[in-house]
């Protein structure tokens, strides 16, 4: 059961993801004056599984592992999120990041809630048929509760596009037929959208550009730390030099190496496949890692694992601004002290928001059977990124707090007050309680119509609810629920 941390805990340094996430809910509920009752509503996952898989490996011997699913909210769509393959893998990880997923997809306006999944494994120590065992045992076990219209997973942390190949294909064949939208995140080849796979680490570089804009920094002559070289942080590191930004230091689980003249994002690349690292890259200097946060730079990408930035190196950190391209880096001890610092951090659920925009394309792609094109993509993730970053700006600056307080409080609004309209007229809110759709069918005259609402408006008082739209005459005219803040 997720505990809710009482009012006083709210200000002290969150001890995990999940504490973090609990706190930045409590906050923003506060400062939105929503009762108890919302507040558990907002905060208590709405469905959990585990699961065990047991993997018979290469060698003939068996194992058994445990995977995750979490969705914590639907008031606004079907749930979202990624599967991440981990050693650190637990449960109240999973919770933490299903609720993270669920402000993301509310900030950046679109119409899903949020969810997660894991699995406890390192894959670097099992072979390609392992992986596959694991994900289409994982897939069958999470069968029940996934589906293009329920819950639709996509790479994370240690899963790729072929994870996902597996896993639609393993749904498909169980149900019986190919279904395209069950993930997102394919190979474009069964269905994926272009610029999916960078489509992370664009997000991040539209933010920061637009970031550094706003506080006067050319990005010419800019300098940038990412710590990461993953798919997040590697697409960032590619997009920076692109956009003219000099990264001077990057690192990964290995080490770090530094250039003050600027890294090259082509040498890091092909040091990477010669040796599975960037460390030792030629014409670089070695660093120590836990020293890439706290360089002398204009910008730092945490672009890893999380609360990489505590309280312990947050007064050493020099940069003036932070984007988060990994999920919840920050402890919340450090967010207090960047703050005061003057350091700009740019919250998790916006700045690696581009993921599941394109997520969302690609599912509507894949419903309507039309695919677009790389430039379409690139420009509309650009449209949402952009707009999404002055809607939190405008909003930190009205209510004087800090980006990630703005940003929570835009989110957590927007699924606390998530509307049902029938043909752009609002006919239900959802808040504490109950939302009912009270939908009347083919042949269906306007009398049963109005009597059906009319047994609905005394059964539910007080709850959230729905009118009707008489018979096939209002079907033709295109009026068929959708919701709002989309």
């Amino acid at each position: 059961m997720t505990r809710i941390p009482a009012e006083d805990e709210a200000v002290t340094a969150p001890s995990s993801p999940l504490d973090n996430a609990l706190a930045q809910l409590s906050a923003a509920v506060k400062t939105l004056g929503y009762d108890e009752g919302l507040h558990q509503m907002l905060a208590a996952p709405r469905r959990e599984m585990a699961v065990s898989i047991p993997l018979r490996r290469d060698d003939g011997s068996t194992e058994v592992l445990r995977g995750y699913r979490v969705q914590h909210n639907f008031s606004r769509g079907p749930a979202k999120g990624g599967v991440r393959f981990s050693q650190d893998v637990d449960l109240d990880e999973v919770r933490a990041l299903a609720m993270w997923m669920t402000w993301k997809c509310a900030l950046l306006d679109v119409p899903y809630g949020g969810a997660k999944g894991g699995v406890t494994i390192d894959p670097r120590q099992y072979s390609k048929a392992e992986l596959e065992r694991v994900t289409r045992r994982y897939t069958s076990e999470i069968q029940p509760i996934i589906g293009p219209e329920v819950d639709i997973p996509a790479p994370d942390v240690g899963t790729d596009e072929q994870t996902m190949a597996w896993m639609m294909d393993t749904y498909s064949v169980n149900v019986g037929h190919t279904t395209l939208g069950v993930v997102t995140g394919k190979p474009v080849s069964l269905g994926g959208s272009l610029g999916r796979a960078s489509a992370t680490s664009a997000g991040v570089v539209h933010v920061a550009l637009a970031a550094l804009e706003h506080l006067g920094i050319e990005p010419s002559r800019a300098t940038a730390a990412v710590q990461g070289f993953g798919k997040v942080g590697a697409g960032t590191v590619e997009l920076l030099e692109a956009a003219g930004v000099k990264v001077v230091a990057v690192s990964d689980q290995y080490g770090a190496v530094r250039d003050d003249e600027g890294l090259h994002y082509d040498a890091l690349q092909r040091q990477l496949w010669d040796t599975g690292s960037v460390k030792d890259t030629p014409g670089t200097a070695s660093m120590d890692a836990d020293e890439l946060l706290e360089m002398d730079v204009d910008l730092v990408v945490p672009a890893a694992v999380q609360s990489v930035l505590t309280e312990e190196n947050a007064p050493r950190v020099r940069a003036r601004l932070v984007v988060e391209g990994a999920n919840g880096p920050t402890t919340g001890e450090a967010d207090r002290i960047l703050a005061e610092k003057g350091v700009l951090v740019v919250p998790d659920i916006l700045a690696n928001a581009g993921g599941v925009i394109v997520s969302y394309f690609e599912w509507v792609q894949a419903n309507q059977a039309y695919w677009w094109s790389r430039e379409e993509v690139d420009e509309r993730l650009k449209r949402r990124m952009v707009a999404a970053w002055k809607a939190v700006l405008a909003t930190s600056e009205s209510r004087r707090v800090s980006l990630r307080e703005a940003a929570t409080l835009t989110a957590v609004q927007r699924v606390a007050e998530a509307e049902v309209t029938v043909a752009g007229r609002s006919t239900g809110r959802i808040g504490p309680g109950l939302l009912v759709l009270v939908c009347a069918m083919q042949g269906d005259d306007a009398a049963a119509a109005e009597e059906a609402a009319a047994a609905e408006e005394q059964a539910g008082a007080g709850t959230a609810r729905s009118r009707p739209t008489p018979g096939p005459a209002g079907a033709a005219r295109g009026d068929t629920p959708t919701r709002r803040d989309r």
